[in-house]
């Protein structure tokens, strides 16, 4: 069954067509790709799903049978729809703990007075939510550190910070934008890992954009490519990788064919 379901996906800036009549399925409980060169359109794409920019008139974005095609982002995100930044976004002075629970927050069950009527249940729920956050925090290997400032983190912890933050919102969907991006090749390696882990115990379905075409060769079940905002190509890695058409836009036609074989999987 399709989670997310996209037609006809356009937007454009002024004079630029940034995506253009993009289509895509994703299958529930699976890893989808999403690559493309650089300008291709992919960091618009997910701009889009998330609700940051609003789609040009006929694009549908349908989530879990629900249209949010001009939905704001609050609303996208309350229904299961989650995501990481290339750029992160982390509260660099609040402990790693308190990043955990910022991302947790739409599902505390009290409204803004409830401490002021309902102290002692404020604090049970606190309580409860702390032990589960210290729970993901453990899985991900950070429960050592959850007292500390966000910015004291390595850059490897900060990554696994951001994606313990996106999964303590619940979501159904998680989109990674550039996990990998800064890290080294072992804590690559370990961060792929770590997400494929949370994708089987939170029963996830990953949408991943990432520039390190092995990461995406190696997890993903499906890949779709874009290019000058259009899909040009979309299957499993084998297909993807060996398609003339995305050869070409990553590559261009100079290179034989055993070379830029070995350039997608290195």
């Amino acid at each position: 069954m399709a989670l997310l379901e996209i037609l006809n996906l356009s937007k454009s800036f002024g004079g630029l067509q940034a995506i253009n009549n993009v289509s895509l399925s994703v299958k529930e409980n699976t890893v989808h790709g999403l690559i493309g060169p650089n300008g291709s359109g992919k960091s618009t794409f997910f701009n889009l799903i998330t609700g940051v920019y609003q789609p040009d008139k006929g694009s549908l974005i349908e989530f879990n049978k629900v249209d949010i095609t001009d939905k704001p982002a609050h609303f996208i995100a309350a229904q299961g729809l989650a995501r990481t930044f290339q750029l992160l976004r982390l509260y660099g002075e609040l402990s790693v703990l308190e990043n955990v629970m910022v991302g947790y927050h739409p599902h505390t069950k009290y409204g803004l007075l409830a401490p002021l009527f309902m102290g002692s249940e404020v604090r049970r729920q606190d309580k409860l939510v702390k032990a589960e956050m210290i729970e993901l925090l453990e899985f991900i290997g950070l429960a050592e550190h959850a007292e500390i400032p966000a910015a004291e983190l390595s850059g490897g912890q900060r990554r696994l910070l951001a994606l313990g933050r996106a999964i303590a919102m619940r979501p159904k969907m998680l989109l990674l934008d550039e996990p990998g991006a800064g890290l080294s090749p072992v804590n690559v390696d370990n961060l792929m890992a770590t997400i494929m882990t949370l994708k089987e115990r939170y029963n996830l379905t990953i949408i991943v954009v990432e520039h390190i075409l092995k990461v995406v060769m190696s997890t993903c079940e499906t890949i779709s490519v874009l290019d000058h905002g259009q899909k040009i190509s979309e299957g499993n890695p084998d297909f993807v990788k060996n398609d003339p058409a995305v050869i070409e836009a990553y590559l261009g036609k100079e290179m034989a064919d055993d070379d830029i074989r070995l350039a997608m999987n290195s």
